[in-house]
């Protein structure tokens, strides 16, 4: 049985920093694009970063430019990312997700197959 995990959310002060985590199970994905999204109460789920399997892509929305960052480690199937100078705004599930399919780096929600059943990131004011 396939698993993403997610782990690391919490509470916070605006300004704060909050690692997350997403494990994965039941497969590799090392040859995958990984990615998180986030849904905050009553809108749509977002993208918010993206990693390709090798490292050498990355794609942020523009709202977290310079303030998160994206990374993975293949040999723990780990995906991780790195929040910093965190806002109100940024208050949200968050999701990670793997694409379909390997060795190609994409950022759109409809190509991810494989979900993490979320963590939640409140940042107060």
């Amino acid at each position: 049985q396939v698993q993403l995990v997610e782990s690391g959310g919490g509470l916070v002060q605006a300004g704060g920093s909050l690692r997350l985590s997403c494990a994965a199970s039941g497969r590799t994905f090392s040859r995958h694009t990984m990615a998180w999204f986030r849904q905050a109460p009553g809108k749509e789920r977002e993208f918010v970063a993206a990693i390709s399997w090798n490292s050498d892509s990355r794609r942020y929305a523009d709202s977290v430019k310079g303030r998160f960052t994206i990374s993975r480690d293949n040999a723990k199937n780990t995906a991780y990312l790195q929040m910093n100078s965190l806002k109100p705004e940024d208050t949200a599930v968050y999701y990670c997700a793997a694409d379909r399919l390997p060795m190609i780096f994409r950022a759109s929600i409809e190509t991810y197959d494989y979900w993490g059943q979320g963590t939640q990131v409140t940042v107060s004011s």
